[in-house]
């Protein structure tokens, strides 16, 4: 369940998964990202443990796979917002839609102060630093390496039957 404060969702809301997504693309800037490398590095930049960097930001919950699968709709939202408020641009290209931070985008986050958001920054600099010249064949097949060890870790043996 969503955390809540007064009537505002704070957890998994267009505001937060907006701002993960600006720290990546102002992290990236001036690169353009398209939505599948923005869900691939916005999942790695809070579970960095699963992929041999820092402490992950997120718990390692099991399942969490599954994340990706329901972050494609958040981070979109996420991104509109941060659209509306001029802190992002979408580009429309022959390969599909780009995203890049906007120049008010540094400013905006730097006046941002909260422990989590320094910690996301921090995080998103490594992801950008290791990922960002990576294909997004070899991000996908590093991913899937990770989610086939949580598949294994998490898998309850099968105990024998008796009859």
């Amino acid at each position: 369940m969503a955390e809540t404060i007064g009537a505002v969702r704070t957890f998994n809301s267009p505001i937060e998964t907006g701002i993960r997504a600006l720290i990546l693309l102002a992290e990236s800037y001036p690169a353009q990202i398209d939505l599948q490398r923005l869900l691939e590095y916005d999942y790695i930049m809070v579970h960095t443990g699963d992929v041999d960097g820092p402490p992950s930001v997120h718990p390692a919950l099991p399942l969490r796979s599954g994340e990706l699968l329901v972050r494609r709709e958040l981070i979109e939202r996420g991104l509109m917002l941060m659209i509306s408020r001029g802190l992002v641009t979408r580009h429309a290209t022959a390969n599909g839609f780009f995203y890049q931070a906007e120049d008010d985008a540094g400013p905006f986050l730097d006046a941002l102060d909260a422990d989590y958001l320094t910690e996301l920054k921090d995080r998103a600099t490594w992801v950008v630093d290791r990922f960002h010249e990576m294909t997004d064949q070899d991000i996908r097949l590093l991913l899937t390496r990770v989610y086939d060890q949580w598949s294994r870790e998490f898998q309850i043996p099968e105990q024998p039957r008796l009859f």
